[in-house]
């Protein structure tokens, strides 16, 4: 049963937080950096990963055959398999009920539900493996519904190779969950770039080849390699598999199975964006898909950073405060953290819009990956960091509404943009090619985050104003930082030439101009984030949000 609390008490009522709030906000707070620095690292990796696939492919068929089909097993290993997946989320919030002691071996029932949960895992995914592998052009032909044989073939081939990890997906979600749910934070966040560095070892020992044959293996090596890495540390903490067939009369996974279908559905309706994306981009000029990859690889780089460090301690917080009917606590925790990311995403929006294309160029544009593939992915870039301001809103929202225990709100608005998704594309794609998807993601991000905005406010009173009076100063300091950046990019180019060191000099430059020019119009707007930022480093952590 949902909760509405629009017409309940508001805990304490004198708009301050109780001592509880503060201490378990400061707490998680503190710890969410060290995940986030190990999420940097994993970004990290996969940052180069892209650096090496552009140097020995470009944006061309074979990349954009590769993506194609990488989308499958990426739906495994990344959205269903992997952290914050419905296998990881389910698997902690069963288990963690269940165990009694970390310190010690599990119980043998704890045992005999991992194993029976493996066992079902690996026999659903083996099996859709198989079909990968058997059925791999009929699938990339529904896919790649107006692609030319040619690039259907070679993703089909890919999709033959790279099908083993749509089995290995499966068992590394449930690695994750238990190794989690014993604290063991390391090991899950930084094995996914193991994967990148599987891809990037085969590569630069095969030196590529002109059908992609090495990516794809070097995808299924590395998917290997991050699942053996896994695997010693759940047995370590008593996990050995044991095949167990107790599907029917378990109680404890029929609990899982419950909480994990409705998570599936929720990931699969995320994931469908991408297919329809795929499905309108396949008629388009070759590499456009690899370019779309690529912009939107770069795009969440800082994004997916910002929302870790300041989403990963908000979301338990959220919920223990919605436990506690303290909604004072709520609306003070969910205010700061959605204006510390508007804050911060606002500074990025703007840098990006002024330097894209020199990035692009020094981090990728070398081997086969040209000057016509940098402009590309520095066009589609642009619109799809429009939504970055709506793109923090909307994450922070769901999470507001899983703390209410309300996942049906954002699953049915999830739907009814893929419906929006489907129009926009079919309007925006013919007139503008590729970057029509890009700017059709930005408006379907907005319309989530209006929708979830308004109907967010059934569940809490938020206080809107005060945080719109604050996002109309940040725009304003934007707005400054980013002509001061322009302003001074021109002159550099007028009077210094561009190479790779002249350009990471300008790089340099001019986001530290911005920076400058965008924290004084903060500091003179009074923009009470930045005094948060301040007071922060004054007290070296210690401070909230």
């Amino acid at each position: 049963m949902e909760k509405d609390t629009s017409n309940l008490p508001e805990g304490n009522n004198s708009g301050t937080l109780t001592n509880d709030a503060k201490n378990e906000g400061g707490g998680l707070i503190k710890a969410a950096w060290w995940i986030a620095v190990i999420i940097l690292l994993s970004k990290i990796a996969g940052f180069l990963r892209d650096v090496v696939v552009a140097n020995y492919y470009g944006a061309g068929i074979v990349s954009d055959a590769y993506f194609y089909a990488y989308q499958i097993p990426a739906l495994v290993v990344v959205i269903l398999g992997g952290v914050g997946g419905p296998f990881h989320s389910a698997t902690v919030a069963v288990f963690s009920k269940l165990i009694e002691d970390f310190k010690n071996k599990p119980k043998n029932d704890v045992k005999k539900l991992f194993n029976t949960f493996e066992t079902f895992s690996m026999i659903l995914f083996a099996l859709l493996a198989l079909l990968c592998f058997i059925f791999p052009v009929q699938i990339m032909s529904v896919i790649i519904n107006e692609g030319a044989p040619e690039l259907v073939n070679l993703a089909a081939y890919h999709l033959k190779i790279m099908s083993p990890i749509v089995f290995i997906g499966s068992v590394m979600g449930l690695y994750y969950g238990i190794l989690v749910t014993y604290k063991k934070f390391l090991l899950p966040n930084i094995s996914p770039s193991l994967l990148s560095l599987g891809i990037i070892a085969v590569l630069f020992i095969t030196k590529g080849d002109t059908t992609g044959y090495y990516l794809a293996l070097g995808t299924t090596i590395g998917a290997i390699i991050q699942l053996l890495v896994q695997m010693p540390a759940v047995v370590k903490l008593g996990y050995s598999f044991r095949p167990a067939f107790d599907f029917f009369r378990n109680k404890n996974f029929n609990e899982i199975l419950e909480l994990l279908f409705p998570a599936f559905l929720s990931s699969t309706i995320g994931q469908l964006g991408v297919y329809v994306d795929m499905f309108f981009s396949s008629g388009l000029k070759e590499g456009s898909w690899t370019a779309f990859g690529y912009a939107n690889r770069i795009f969440q780089f800082p994004v997916g950073m910002l929302l870790t460090a300041i989403l990963v301690p908000l979301f338990p917080l959220f919920s223990r405060l919605v436990a506690k009917n303290d909604f004072d606590g709520v609306r003070h925790y969910f205010q700061k953290g959605v204006g510390t990311l508007i804050f911060a995403g606002t500074y990025l929006m703007t840098v990006i819009f002024v330097v894209r294309t020199d990035a692009i160029r020094l981090a990728l544009q070398r081997g086969a990956f040209n000057d016509e593939a940098t402009i590309m992915v520095s066009e589609i870039l642009f619109f799809i960091t429009l939504s970055i301001l709506p793109y923090v809103f909307r994450d922070s929202a769901t999470r507001l509404f899983y703390s209410f225990n309300d996942s049906k709100t954002p699953f049915l608005i999830a739907i009814a943009c893929i419906f929006l998704k489907c129009v926009l594309n079919l309007i925006l794609v013919k007139p503008f090619g590729i970057n029509g998807i890009a700017l059709s993601t930005t408006f379907v991000t907005l319309f989530n985050a209006v929708s979830l905005g308004i109907l967010l406010r059934k569940k809490i009173k938020i206080g809107y104003a005060r945080l719109l009076s604050n996002v109309f100063k940040i725009l304003i300091s934007g707005t400054a930082a980013y002509l001061a950046g322009y302003l001074t990019g021109l002159a550099f180019d007028l009077f210094i030439g561009w190479n790779f060191i002249t350009g990471i000099v300008k790089l340099i430059l001019v986001s530290s101009v911005m920076l400058i020019i965008y924290g004084l119009c903060a500091y003179f707007t009074k923009i009470e984030y930045l005094n948060d930022l301040i007071e922060r480093i004054k007290n070296r952590g210690k401070a909230e949000i």
